[in-house]
């Protein structure tokens, strides 16, 4: 990876360094946008380098989104999510050896593109899912379905940020416990993956200079999303989420 730098175009440090700022803004600000990043990452590198080295990058953004929200997170949801997710890592990596890198992405945007289709008829009904009782058998059914899939997906595409999107949005959560929620439960999974991660030999010397030269774009973009939180209003935010959620399915169905 160390000998690919030099030969990066410009324009290609362009849209990298761009991916760095959409990671941070993701984190902060608007979850689901970094599937765009995704998308970059995938398209100029090669696809086990890009995969570690985005890793890298959004565990940086975790720990500024962490810094901005960590007291606004809810545990209790956080912890009942536990089950479903162990199960969805461990079928993703199952999946991971019988299936292909295209079949993976196309299965996994349709299923965002139904989970979008569900989220919405929730909101057309006015019933917050995921934060209520537990003997209320909607919830506990979107909990393990919304848990495994997110999973699933980040264990084979790094996509679960998407997915789990869609599931703090029907838990009607504000915008601050729906960003709180969301930095612990990505960082504590993004970092039990990089062991992974290094092991599988994803992340190299190269990986960590590249994102060496990238972590003030996550920074930078990290800043900005604080400034756009802050502001955004609620239906903004909810409205921002999807319209993101729907890019990256539609990315991942077509690439």
């Amino acid at each position: 990876m160390t000998s690919l730098l030099p030969h990066l175009a410009p324009p290609t440090w362009a849209l990298l360094a761009l991916a760095a700022v959409l990671v941070g803004v993701s984190k902060t600000a608007i979850p689901g946008i970094n599937t765009l990043s995704i998308a970059v990452f995938a398209a100029v590198l090669p696809a086990r380098a890009s995969t570690g080295a985005l890793l890298l990058l959004l565990i940086v953004g975790d720990l500024f989104a962490l810094l901005s929200y960590r007291r606004h997170a809810d545990w209790r949801t956080l912890i009942r999510l536990i089950p479903a997710v162990v199960a969805g890592l461990a079928l993703g990596a199952g999946f991971l050896a019988l299936a292909d890198d295209a079949w993976v992405r196309r299965v996994i945007g349709v299923i965002l593109l139904l989970i979008i289709a569900f989220t919405l008829w929730q909101h057309a009904r006015r019933r917050p899912i995921g934060v209520a009782p537990e003997s209320d058998r909607a919830a506990a059914f979107a909990r393990v379905g919304y848990g495994s899939l997110g999973g699933f997906t980040t264990m084979v595409a790094n996509a679960g940020g998407p997915v789990m999107s869609m599931y703090f949005l029907a838990a009607r959560f504000p915008v601050k416990a729906f960003l709180g929620t969301a930095a612990w439960f990505f960082a504590v999974l993004n970092l039990a993956k990089l062991p992974v991660s290094v092991s599988l030999g994803l992340i190299t010397p190269g990986t960590l200079l590249l994102d060496l030269l990238l972590v003030p774009g996550v920074i930078g973009g990290a800043m900005l999303g604080r400034w756009i939180a802050d502001r955004i209003r609620q239906q903004a935010f909810e409205w921002a989420v999807i319209l993101c959620t729907v890019l990256g399915a539609l990315y991942l169905l077509l690439s």
